[in-house]
């Protein structure tokens, strides 16, 4: 591993924060103090920053900080931990069976520790526990693109924004969730004024004031949107007939379900003004260059999947897909969830974007890894392993860089659930979450700045994050700590990796083994990196196969997707039942994020600055409810649904 670099070096990482995955130049400073500003060269920012990312560097520092391993509420040495972890789990699983232990990972994580934790609960353990809080904010994502495309593949790039003449954004705050993108679209409406920005969203956010046209929706009404707007190209004379034709299977079905989706329909399913309804068809219709931005408001949600299916089948029937400037665009939440995706971070999946219900695929990952132990159907997803945790079928959980116990839904019965458990593994960056309450064992963990990894952003881009700082105490990067657990329960070699970069050698050789172009992840090109060639590594978009050369990278313009016979899937999406308000629940609660902070406040919060924007939590109400309510600006409300209520 690299020596740490001395104080007032500049350092090229990665911002930990959104899926942007912007540039960042780190300097520790001779006072102790490090100052961050934007990477210039990197292909996702060019030099720009958010307010969370400028003060990054006000996150920092050892207060607060988890530093030493601790079971039962007493400080051990890292032996008696790992010894402790790796029993644990060894007893269990002899006495329950693999199933009887879970891992529940983070989007916060590095592809390294991503990958060391997959490979040990699927190859090793032989069970699919492992899933993670991208779960929350992806899946919809991940599952609407393998029904389409074959595979979980985004086919465009971040210039697409820049180059479409019509960028569409569905249940996406970009100016607030994903803000250097947003930057960039501003940058380019301003050099090309003729270019168009619809924003659909039930609320009316900063992101409006760069829309020409805001559809301001009812909840969940995106599905019929879309599904009205499949029908209105196939009257209108927009569907490329050759594309669908030598591209696609299915695109009957889907107009036939679509069918019914009038513009009278759709005004009546989704609240919106029928004018406003037929003024986004008639611009999308005859528009060639479109990208569809969608993001947690389509994905969070009980007919997500669907949504992005409905999305997806708009840009097959136009072809408008995969060229510059045109294609579906799903922008992830987190730093790594792509990267978590890549490495099968999901109960739902095998490594290397491979399927865990396909035989041939757990025989190539399997024989890859030489395990002895291989799940043959999918395990526990996020809020179903706490469930079964709270039904004492998952007997002994390990916990990596999230705070499930605020985060995931119901989360009373998430802290319920953990308070029962008999065994429960922590490993966090700082000694005081919620969850940390209920473990068992504490592992303190190595945080931004202080380990060495890799990261994939929302266009494909795998970027490092480089050390500058040494972690406090005794804290150590998640890779090696799960790697050492390996070993104690008997699986030394296939875990006796030197650094991070043998952990990515041997992730993107099993990236390329046996794919011959059948997969879409593919970065064999980096399976012989050496530990000098790692720490120079430059931002690249995958795929990169062996012998290729780095370049920038579209899928799909001229078809060649991952299924079978190489055809897109239109799927026929049948009209949700949506959640309307009730005499009990006379309200529709709709979620979203703040500009200056992140998820639990755990690194932001640190920042005095970032809490000047918006210092307290608050609810948003529509003005004439307010008003007949009688509840005024700083007031207290309690907001209660049927799992649970918050003042």
């Amino acid at each position: 591993m690299a020596p740490l670099p001395p104080p007032g070096t500049d350092v090229r990482t990665t911002c930990p924060y959104c899926g942007v995955g912007c540039g960042v130049i780190a300097r520790q400073e001779p006072d102790g103090s490090v100052a961050v500003r934007g990477d210039p060269d990197h292909p996702a920012n060019f030099g720009r920053l958010c307010s969370k990312g400028s003060a990054l560097g006000e996150t920092l520092g050892s207060a607060g900080r988890l530093t030493h391993p601790e079971v039962g509420g007493k400080r051990v040495t890292w032996d008696e931990a790992l010894d402790t972890v790796a029993g644990a789990f060894r007893r269990t699983i002899a006495e329950h069976g693999p199933d009887s232990v879970a891992f529940y990972l983070s989007g916060q994580m590095l592809t390294e520790d991503y990958y060391v934790a997959n490979k040990l609960m699927k190859g090793f353990i032989g069970s699919a526990n492992v899933d993670t809080n991208s779960r929350l904010c992806m899946a919809s994502s991940v599952a609407g693109h393998r029904r389409a495309f074959g595979s979980d593949t985004v086919p465009g790039t971040y210039e697409d924004l820049e180059l479409a003449d019509l960028v569409v954004l569905v249940g996406s705050n970009l100016a607030w969730c994903h803000p250097v993108l947003h930057q960039r679209l501003a940058a380019a409406k301003v050099a090309r004024p003729s270019m168009r920005v619809v924003l659909v969203d039930p609320r009316r956010t900063m992101t409006a004031d760069l829309a020409d046209l805001h559809l301001p929706i009812r909840a969940d009404g995106d599905g019929p949107l879309f599904m009205g707007l499949l029908s209105h190209l196939a009257t209108s004379g927009a569907v490329d007939a050759a594309y669908v034709d030598t591209c696609t299977a299915g695109y009957g079905e889907a107009l036939a379900a679509a069918g019914a989706m009038t513009v009278e329909a759709v005004a009546g399913l989704t609240g919106l003004a029928a004018s406003d309804i037929a003024a986004f068809y008639a611009l999308f219709a005859c528009t060639d260059r479109v990208v569809t931005v969608y993001s947690q408001g389509v994905n969070q949600s009980a007919c997500g999947t669907d949504k992005v299916g409905a999305i997806i089948n708009c840009h097959l029937a136009t072809g408008r897909i995969g060229r510059p400037g045109a294609g579906p665009f799903s922008v992830t939440g987190q730093p790594n969830a792509m990267g978590g995706r890549e490495v099968g971070g999901l109960a739902t999946m095998l490594a290397a974007h491979m399927d865990i219900e396909n035989p041939a695929h757990r025989d190539t990952v399997r024989r890859f890894w030489s395990s002895p132990a291989m799940p043959t159907a999918a395990g526990l997803k996020a809020v179903d392993l706490f469930q079964a945790i709270a039904d004492g079928r998952v007997k002994a959980v390990w916990i990596v860089a999230t705070n499930p116990v605020v985060s995931l839904p119901d989360a009373g019965a998430v802290a319920a659930a953990l308070a029962a458990c008999p065994f429960v593994v922590v490993s966090d960056v700082v000694d005081r979450t919620d969850t940390l309450a209920f473990a068992d064992v504490k592992l303190p963990a190595a945080a931004w700045g202080e380990k060495d990894g890799t990261v994939t952003n929302s266009e494909r881009r795998i970027s490092r994050q480089r050390r500058f700082l040494p972690p406090p105490g005794e804290a150590r990067a998640d890779f090696a700590v799960i790697a050492d657990v390996a070993a104690r329960m008997g699986f030394a070699d296939a875990f006796d990796f030197a650094g991070p970069a043998d952990v990515f050698a041997e992730h993107a050789a099993l990236s390329g083994f046996e794919n011959g172009g059948t997969r879409s992840f593919d970065i064999s090109s980096h399976a012989s990196i050496d530990e000098a060639t790692y720490d120079a590594l430059d931002p690249f978009q995958w795929p990169q196969p062996a012998g290729s050369a780095r370049r920038e990278t579209r899928f799909f313009a001229n078809g060649g997707f991952f299924t079978p016979d190489g055809r897109a899937r239109f799927v026929a999406i049948d009209s949700p039942v949506l959640a309307l308000p009730t005499p009990d629940r006379p309200f529709v609660l709709n979620s979203g994020r703040v500009r200056d902070h992140w998820h639990t406040l755990t690194r932001t919060g640190r920042s005095a600055r970032l809490s000047q924007h918006i210092a307290e939590p608050f609810a948003e109400l529509h003005p004439a409810d307010a008003d007949r309510l009688q509840i005024r600006d700083a007031d207290l409300v309690e907001v209660e649904t049927d799992t649970g209520a918050v003042v």
